[in-house]
């Protein structure tokens, strides 16, 4: 049985590996090793061990190593070993079936530990994979201990390059986390400036006109910050630096822009946890290039989903009523006190098509002397007789609180102190999370009173009757400390899983396995403990960020910079996703939306395949009129009970605001739409008819909304285009006339 399965694909896959023999072989040419399927080829060079990957779509990879920066060693490449040898494991597993494994070995006699590179390629799979291992050769002697660790690093110093053919490439930077406002970022090659940066956990490039391209990610979460490191080469479509390695913990850096390295990292003010044993992996990688990087992005998420799992929900998607809109410390400014929440959802009867999707009252972030627990079931009782639901909120692994109180004060549900839970620094100080004399601090997950606090929160969740949770400021538990109070534990990740894993756990053992779980704040992986994830940071609604008198940041514009390179997670990593509430007058103290930026709201997170969610204060006369309009309209109700992402036929450019995007969703019944969030300029949106699936025959297009006939479509016609105006959007109905 090979050991990089049983230990880098972790113990899922052990039942489905099995010893067996089929056509795929290793190739020897001399100084050359080479394992091919028909659509890639690896070519490892037996000499110095550097390994080259060819695409069948052009995309190549020379001269690849792997190294690792030991504690006792320094930095040790792959190529610096005395010597490389090549052993061959011929594979079946569940995630691509029958496959072979080239193991590289490094060795040299003045390391005690073999470096060894495991790379697999399937025989009908458009992937490799790629690990790399340090391994002692005599445990009475240095173990392998590292901070950084990489199977794949590409680098010009070494010879190395990637090249992709083209003329207009695309790399796609993804943060940490969502945190922030921080954007998932497409870059645009400049010929006087190359781009530069570091991505989290995945990167894509492709080709604009041609949208072949390849895609680079991890396949574990459970013990690696995983960083992907580049650098554009002065050439269209060639890279001169691609690292991908374990260990990427990076400060905020406030003289740089928010999603251009400012915000864009994972928070640290710690490096990376050491990770040592005598044997110590790497994080996975997947590598995949095809004609069409969105096949690859769905692969990847698929790939994610096979190895950790994902949660499943049998029922309708949930819809939702959440206060935060209205009031963020829900009765602190005593705008939505539980009579206004009372009045909520006498409103929320009255639509009886929103009605009948059962909803909930998501009661957010509250006064707890206000919305006690007596209360919030008082609540939920009054609500369950119109056929409602109620939601709960917590933040498992975040406390705000007093800066100077934490040592004096006990951590609910326990009878330790705060600080003695906060997660703390080399010097014994407190991490930060959220800065300010009033601030968020992390919370060890790991701690006893941790566990204890989640308890407290879940049993009030329970006594209240929630079926819906939303967990929030997730990233605080990702944080890297000087120690965790579990000594096995050395990383944030490693921390952060146990933590998710202990909470998923709970609110199984307490409330029920039917508990519809979502996460606000949140890393994107790993993904397996929750329904949903927030696409962005908290959405307010209006049109754009640069619009004057609102913040410049939650606009759906924004939103859509980000969801549309992320549209793949629905069906993969979640069942839905999640791009918060849509708003039918003003988000808290903000100005009031027109129902143009209403419309476009909703349409967004159709697109994305959202669960649905208002935020909206029904008791003024024209928020309760215009959620008569949009949330009780009978088409949106039937269509948020199974919401499903649009396929993107174009990606944002970096994140400005003029926005142009388009989609379709393949079915019996096609579905177009497009985005303008251009100002000055319209928008054509062209679909071509073979690209989007659409069978022989004419059609009619109609309006989502209002199921007016908007345009129609020959049966011999070619293209199809949707004129959208300045700062506006469609949404059609392809339907078959003949």
């Amino acid at each position: 049985m090979k050991k990089y399965i049983r230990l880098a694909i972790t113990h899922f896959l052990l039942c489905g590996i099995v010893s067996t023999t089929f056509a795929q072989s290793l190739q020897d040419a001399g100084e050359t090793a080479t394992l091919s399927n028909s659509v890639l080829k690896v070519i490892v060079n037996k000499k110095n061990g550097k390994i080259n990957y060819h695409f069948s779509n052009g995309t190549s990879f020379e001269n690849s190593y792997a190294y690792i920066e030991d504690i006792n060693y320094g930095y040790l490449a792959s190529f610096s070993f005395g010597a490389h040898n090549i052993t061959t494991d011929e594979i079946q597993d569940p995630l691509g079936g029958k496959g072979t494994c080239i193991n590289i070995t490094h060795e040299d006699a003045k390391v005690s530990f073999r470096f060894i590179q495991h790379i697999t390629v399937y025989e009908k799979q458009p992937y490799v994979l790629i690990s790399a291992e340090a391994e002692t050769k005599d445990p009475s002697s240095f173990l392998p201990a590292t901070r950084n660790i990489s199977p794949f690093s590409l680098t010009t110093t070494q010879g190395g390059q990637m090249k992709m053919p083209g003329t207009e490439p695309r790399f796609t930077d993804f943060p940490f986390d969502n945190d922030d406002w921080v954007d998932v970022v497409t870059r645009n090659w400049q010929e006087k400036e190359k781009i530069t940066g570091i991505s989290h956990e995945l990167a894509a490039m492709f080709d604009k006109k041609t949208m072949a391209g390849f895609v680079a990610g991890s396949l574990t979460h459970d013990c690696w910050k995983t960083g992907i490191r580049y650098t554009a080469g002065k050439a269209a479509g060639s890279l001169d630096t691609l690292v991908v390695y374990g260990g990427a913990a990076r400060s905020d850096n406030a003289s740089l822009p928010a999603s251009y390295g400012g915000l864009d990292g994972t928070h640290d003010v710690m490096p990376h946890g050491i990770v040592s044993g005598e044997s110590v992996q790497s994080p996975l990688i997947f590598l995949s290039a095809s004609n069409d990087v969105r096949e690859c992005y769905t692969q990847y998420g698929q790939s994610n989903a096979t190895i950790a799992g994902r949660q499943k929900w049998k029922d309708s998607a949930p819809v939702y009523w959440n206060s935060f809109g209205v009031e963020g410390v829900l009765g602190y400014e005593k705008v939505m006190m539980p009579t206004g929440v009372l009045k909520i959802s006498d409103f929320i009867q009255s639509m009886n098509n929103f009605n009948g999707c059962s909803p909930v009252l998501s009661i957010d972030s509250y006064d707890q002397n206000i919305y006690s627990t007596e209360m919030l079931k008082s609540i939920q009782k009054y609500a369950g007789k119109k056929g409602q639901k109620i939601g709960f909120y917590f933040t498992p692994f975040a406390l705000w609180t007093w800066t100077n109180n934490a040592n004096n004060t006990k951590l609910q549900g326990s009878d330790y102190s705060v600080g003695e839970v906060i997660l703390k620094d080399s010097t014994g100080n407190f991490v930060p999370y959220k800065k300010g004399d009033w601030g968020a601090f992390p919370l060890d997950p790991t701690h006893p009173a941790t566990r204890l606090s989640i308890i407290d929160r879940l049993q009030k969740a329970k006594a209240i009757g929630a079926t819906f949770i939303k967990i929030d400021f997730l990233s605080a538990g990702a944080l890297e400390a000087s120690r965790y109070y579990d000594h096995s534990i050395t990383t944030g990740m490693q921390s952060y899983n146990y933590g998710m894993k202990m909470l998923k756990h709970l609110i199984d053992s307490i409330m029920g396995p039917d508990i519809f779980i979502t996460m606000a704040i949140s890393p994107l992986f790993p993904h397996q403990y929750a329904h949903t994830r927030f696409v962005s940071t908290d959405v307010y609604s209006h049109l754009r960020n640069d619009q004057p008198g609102f913040p410049n940041w939650g606009s759906t514009a924004a939103s859509m910079v980000s969801a549309s390179n992320l549209w793949w997670i629905q069906g993969t990593l979640f069942p839905y996703t999640n791009m918060d509430v849509t708003i039918m007058k003003n988000f808290q103290k903000n100005p009031d939306l027109t129902e143009q930026e209403i419309k476009v709201r909703l349409y967004s997170l159709m697109t994305m395949g959202s669960i649905l969610g208002d935020g909206s204060d029904f008791r003024n006369q024209l928020a309760a009129q215009r959620a008569k309009k949009f949330l009780n309209n009978p088409n949106v109700c039937k269509y948020f009970l199974q919401p499903r992402a649009f396929v993107p036929l174009n990606f944002s450019e970096g994140n400005g605001q003029d926005q142009q995007l388009h989609f379709y969703l393949p079915g019996d019944s096609v579905m177009l739409s497009a985005f303008n969030f251009d100002k000055e300029k319209p928008y054509v949106a062209t679909f071509s008819r073979k690209e989007i699936g659409l069978k022989e025959g004419a059609y009619v297009m109609k309006d989502f909304l209002t199921d007016e006939i908007v345009g129609s479509v020959k049966n011999d016609q070619v293209n199809i285009s949707l004129n959208v105006g300045v700062k506006d959007a469609m949404l059609v109905k392809l339907i078959r006339t003949e």
